[in-house]
């Protein structure tokens, strides 16, 4: 692990809010403000004439430009090669804009910290790799050193036990804790389940919907909105892209003042009619009665992943900005028989949590620590992280009853601990094959097209009259650092391939490279 000259920093690159932190020489993780003196930033892009680009806007701003030039909610598409949108000639990529949010938060931050080159950047637990390493392509075209991906839940984690002084402390009493963290943000939604010591910090189970979160509670108010109106008028605000954009802008504060106030009263006005809609707590809690109940049907499958009774849960921690719903905590509530905790900032807990990551990190692997005393040194280095996989690992294989058909076999199921390695036997399905091809999938699928293509590597050189049926067995191994070693072992010649996995897919070095050229064309306030 490589670290470059100058300070390591920990982001929340959030769907809806971003954060910049770093963990001071008291090992205090502080939050770098925007320069507008706020901790958190939008993360929303407008796109304005000859390479200006205005990240996090005031909602004014948002109002009066065209929706074609705003985008929001772009941690949704990462790593999503099929994304498209232009501006001025330009075709940008998921990765692209989300660089222009980092690039925004490393240059109001380097007014206090100069320079940044190092960072750790937080993904939702349920991010498979493809996303995961967009958004280290991401970091990388705004510049940085990404020296890790952390997982949302297990930073917020960190943050909590560590401010705790419950974590890195071998001081203390080996006495174990276990959390629930719910973490509800802008646009994605995790639940894990974490158990810590003062010197060992173990994940036990996790899932999660990276397409579910509080922009869809908006979206509910907003498409109420419009029906009420399109009731009252005949006209659908919907059709018209600024009206829609307005109606979204209306949509969301009004999920703000109800769960602040419990009613909000909402004035919206569309080809010279105008509308006024009273939203009480209790009809937008029934707007979004099948939301909440994803995310507690998620919560209950994940305890009982992990093997956890609600009765053994010492908290409940709340998470993402989205969490100030009251709902929420009252669904919670009924689901654990425990108040959530709402200890810390839902908005900033998850950057402090990866400047601890990006510490831990640095007094590990990097030589000294600069101006941080030699105590919070063997602090940091005294503390051991165990992680699972999010997300099931397999190959692809004929299916037994219709071999021209082909399935996802799963070797290492999701939850997981790692390190791990599992081995199983298979048989060749043809006469006298000249390669073996294996397929390397993630996904809880069996139908393949439904799955993540990891990667593949063929094994040659085989016996020559191999008949159909042959033994051969796979290693499937995969470490803590999140590297994936595959063996192929052909048992009747004893012959072997080997193929190492560190999640090389997506954009290569030439691309990342053209698009940092294209990054630096824009100036970005």
């Amino acid at each position: 692990m490589k670290f470059l000259e100058g300070h390591t920093v920990g982001i929340d690159l959030g769907t809806s809010y971003s954060a910049i932190a770093h963990l001071d020489e008291h090992g205090t993780p502080v939050i770098l403000e925007n320069a507008n003196g706020s901790p958190i930033t939008p993360s929303i892009v407008v796109l304005g004439d000859e390479g200006r680009v205005i990240v996090g806007p005031t909602p004014e701003m948002m109002a009066s430009e065209e929706a074609d030039r705003v985008v929001v909610g772009i941690k949704r598409d990462v790593g999503n090669t099929a994304y498209e949108r232009y501006h001025e000639g330009r075709r940008l990529t998921p990765e692209l804009i989300s660089s222009m949010i980092l690039m925004k938060l490393r240059k109001d931050a380097e007014k206090y910290l100069q320079p940044i080159t190092n960072a750790v950047i937080t993904v939702p637990y349920y991010f498979n790799e493809p996303k995961r390493q967009a958004t280290r392509h991401a970091g990388r075209i705004a510049g940085l050193n990404v020296i890790d991906i952390i997982n949302e839940p297990t930073a917020a984690t960190l943050a909590y036990a560590w401010q705790k002084g419950e974590l890195g402390n071998p001081d203390l009493p080996n006495k174990a804790k276990t959390i629930l963290v719910y973490d509800l943000g802008g646009g994605t939604f995790d639940v894990t389940v974490v158990r810590y010591t003062p010197t060992e910090f173990t994940v036990l189970g996790t899932d999660g919907d990276t397409m579910l979160g509080g922009l869809d509670w908006s979206q509910r108010v907003a498409e109420w909105l419009a029906a009420e109106f399109e009731s009252q008028f005949g006209l659908n605000p919907m059709s018209e892209p600024m009206a829609a954009k307005s109606l979204q802008i209306e949509a969301e504060a009004a999920k703000r003042e109800v769960s602040l106030f419990g009613q909000s009263s909402i004035e919206f006005e569309f080809c010279g009619q105008k509308m006024v809609r009273e939203l009480k707590r209790s009809k937008f809690e029934e707007l979004t009665l099948d939301l909440l109940q994803r995310t507690r049907d998620t919560t209950e499958f994940v305890l009982e992943q992990a093997g956890v009774d609600r009765k053994q849960l010492d908290e409940v921690l709340l998470i993402g900005g989205s969490t100030s719903m009251p709902a929420v905590a009252e669904m919670l509530k009924t689901l654990t028989g425990r108040e959530p905790s709402r200890e810390l900032n839902p908005q900033t807990a998850v950057a402090q949590g990866a400047a601890i990551h990006a510490a831990i990190l640095q007094a590990q692997y990097a030589e000294g620590r600069g101006r941080a005393a030699e105590s919070l040194i063997r602090r940091l280095r005294s503390v051991t992280t165990k992680d699972v996989n999010s997300h099931s690992l397999g190959v692809e294989v004929s299916d037994p009853k219709n071999p021209a058909k082909k399935r996802n076999h799963i070797m290492i199921p999701r939850n997981t601990l790692l390190p791990t390695s599992t081995r199983r036997r298979f048989q060749t399905t043809t006469n006298n094959p000249r390669s073996i091809h294996v397929r390397l999938l993630e996904g809880e699928a069996s139908d393949v097209s439904s799955c993540t293509f990891v990667g593949d590597f063929r094994l040659i050189g085989l016996p020559p009259d191999l008949p159909k049926g042959s033994p051969v067995e796979i290693v499937y191994g995969y470490d803590d650092l999140g590297h994936i070693h595959v063996t192929l072992k052909e048992l009747t010649g004893n012959r072997a391939a080997h193929v190492d996995i560190a999640w090389s897919h997506g954009l290569d070095d030439q691309a990342i490279d053209a698009l940092s050229k294209l990054a630096a064309v824009y100036k970005v306030e």
